[in-house]
């Protein structure tokens, strides 16, 4: 584990503390909207308080992993605040999981507390005999009930109610994220306080407001709150005070309607779903009136997807670049950067004030401006380290740097651009080719909603490039033949897949990343190849 110099932080970057401050100073203001329920400060507050109580009667002590496998509500985000005040680390498990996945989350985290819905009980009943530190399991829901929280609260009730203080402060341990295993089995990040705090403060302390968070926001929680992503987002508004709209699952109908309903004025999205709520009905400039800043990230966004989200949201964008292990953001493409046919909308944007930047090669030296390599953030904000896994987190966090797994370069400006991951590069006889590029190009095609691009085992080339197209919904499904046009002039030839599979979605994690390991192990078979495919060293141009 690493923390960093103390000196630079404030005794109060707590979320414990935090929800106290805000009890005192804005208890009446709605903290959380779910579904048709309101959760004040107020409420939070004491009932956050309740399940730390709860939490100590059961057995719960500092560092203890309580784990929680249900769908996002204000139940959630009280367990959240119940933990951090009863000194214990949230462990978040999607419920999207399989019974093994979700078996190795709870026997890697050693946690002796599991929050459950009932939706998803029936899996914890088969693996709870094999796990014997597991002692406490609590239904938030019961059998019946039309109430997320009603076994939450059957189960508080015996808990007294009064503040607590658990003597925890910035640097320690809060939540225990999983990563998406997208490289591996997933860890666990091992995530602070401070990283919940350190972004505000270094962009106000640098006079810039590219992402911000203030007390009149209304902010829909449209990313699951069991990621970084969706519980950063969520965290950072409830430290500024704001009301959060919290969605139990998306669904770009539903995600409309809120925003049109409570006239909400910030969300953080991947351009996936932004693009599903344009393509609903209704979803005109009048329904997004409200907005004044979007933040997205998570996966590419093509230009011409970011016009359309400019020209109908009528509002400001800023891009985030960021991790599980960077628990906030590493690098933005502030609001003023999105400028229609600017060569930086290509970019990841500028490292975050308080943040540093630096690309490497494969020995670690630090390259300069253009040399691709792997890129490297130092971020106060970043994860203490991996659970139980001091190799892994010193082969992640070497001197203070984290090293994102990434490939790209730095221009002369200070900007970044990704090539792709490191992992996920494709080597056609011996040419790096990175899949992002070809997937970007690829949806820019007018009947292209959704691509995904890998390398499968070629004979002759060592690999060869496949792509998975999810046609767009009303157009007529491209050929392979229009598609290997369409990417001629915009890409090298030995860059256009040899071959393409076409499918109705693909697969993602709950960030909105895409699972290229999946989409691989799926494709293989049943691929319609490009004619005339593109093949290292020759020019298949035709007049």
């Amino acid at each position: 584990m690493t923390t960093i110099e103390t000196d630079s932080l404030r005794a109060e970057w707590t979320l414990t503390s935090t929800s106290a401050v805000h009890a005192r100073d804005r208890g009446g203001h709605p903290a959380i909207l779910c579904e048709d329920r309101s959760v004040t400060y107020a409420r939070l507050h004491r009932d956050s308080d309740r399940i730390a109580h709860g939490l100590l009667d059961a057995g719960a002590a500092r560092g203890t992993r309580v784990a929680y496998l249900g769908r996002e509500s204000e139940y959630y985000y009280m367990t959240v605040i119940g933990c951090a005040k009863a000194g214990a680390v949230l462990v978040p498990v999607n419920w999207r999981l399989t019974g093994g996945e979700i078996d190795h989350i709870l026997r890697d985290s050693d946690a002796s507390v599991l929050f459950v819905d009932e939706e998803f009980s029936a899996v914890v009943d088969r693996l709870r005999p094999e796990l014997p530190g597991l002692r406490t399991v609590v239904r938030t829901d019961l059998p019946g009930e039309d109430d997320p929280g009603a076994g939450l609260r059957a189960w508080w009730s015996r808990a007294p109610y009064a503040d607590l203080d658990p003597g925890t402060g910035p640097d320690d341990a809060v939540v225990q994220i999983y990563t998406s295993g997208t490289t591996g089995r997933p860890k666990g990040a091992v995530v602070p306080h401070r990283g919940f705090f350190t972004l505000p403060a270094a962009q106000r302390a640098a006079g810039v407001d590219w992402i911000d968070w203030h007390p009149e926001d209304v902010s829909l929680i449209s990313l699951p709150g069991l990621g970084t992503a969706g519980i950063g987002w969520f965290m950072h508004g409830f430290n500024a005070g704001l009301t959060n709209v919290v969605m139990r699952l998306f669904l770009a109908q539903e995600a409309v309607r809120l925003i049109r309903e409570h006239r909400v004025t910030t969300t953080f999205a991947a351009p996936a779903m932004l693009q599903m709520m344009l393509d609903e009905r209704g979803a005109d400039r009048a329904a997004f009136t409200s907005f004044r800043k979007i933040a997205y990230g998570g996966a590419p966004i093509t230009e011409s997807l970011l016009a359309r989200c400019i020209d109908v949201f009528g509002c400001e964008f800023a891009q985030i670049y960021a991790s599980t292990e960077t628990v906030s953001v590493a690098v933005c493409l502030p609001p003023e950067d999105h400028r229609p046919g600017s060569a930086l909308l290509r970019s990841a944007g500028r490292v975050c004030p308080g943040n540093e930047l630096k690309i490497i090669d494969t020995e670690g030296r630090s390259l300069g401006p253009g040399e691709i390599g792997q890129v490297c953030v130092k971020a106060p904000s970043n994860m203490l380290g991996y659970w139980n896994l001091p190799d892994a987190t010193r082969e992640t966090l070497v001197d203070g740097w984290l090293l994102m797994g990434d490939a790209g370069y730095v221009d002369e400006q200070g900007y970044l651009f990704l090539c792709d991951r490191i992992n996920d590069t494709i080597i056609v006889a011996g040419q790096n080719i990175y899949p992002a590029e070809v997937e970007k190009a690829l949806g820019e095609h007018p009947a292209v909603a959704d691509a995904a691009v890998v390398g499968l085992p070629h004979p002759d080339w060592g690999e060869a490039v496949h792509a998975c197209v999810v046609p767009r919904a009303g157009t007529t499904r491209p050929t392979p033949r229009e598609l290997l046009l369409f990417l001629r002039g915009r890409l090298a030839d030995y860059k256009i897949p040899t071959a393409f599979h076409f499918s109705d979605a693909l697969e993602r994690n709950p960030a909105g990343k895409v699972l290229r390991r999946a989409v691989r192990e799926r494709l293989g078979g049943g691929a319609q190849p490009a004619p005339a495919a593109a093949r290292p060293g020759t020019d298949t141009r035709h007049d």
